[in-house]
């Protein structure tokens, strides 16, 4: 029996790198890294929605290419130093705000 409520994975792709600039989009073995996260999010047969919280446009465009829906995520939830459990809560708002009943699952 199916549930009314959504399951939705987070998946949180920032555009800044200190060590490896743009490393969610770059290439491996013929697509961009984060795609490897986003196909297995959208195998799981637990999840009826995957999302990327996401302050960069490669990342987004990339992002939708693969088939997920986009959050844009404010710049200072973005930062190096920024606990991802505020991003999360950002994306908990924002769903929160449709009226949506959903759980989110982080998926890294």
């Amino acid at each position: 029996m199916k549930s009314n409520v959504n399951v939705v994975g987070i998946i949180p792709a920032r555009k800044g790198s200190k060590r490896l600039k743009n490393k969610n989009s770059l290439p491996l073995l013929g697509k961009p890294l984060m795609a490897y996260t986003i196909e297995a999010a959208l195998r799981a047969r637990n999840l009826d929605r995957v999302l990327v919280s996401t302050d960069g446009e490669e990342i987004a465009r990339v992002a939708r290419k693969w088939g997920v829906e986009v959050l844009n995520r404010p710049a200072e939830l973005a930062s190096d130093t920024s606990p991802i459990d505020e991003s999360l809560r950002h994306v908990v708002d924002h769903l929160s705000a449709t009226g949506a009943k959903e759980i989110v699952c982080l998926v890294l």
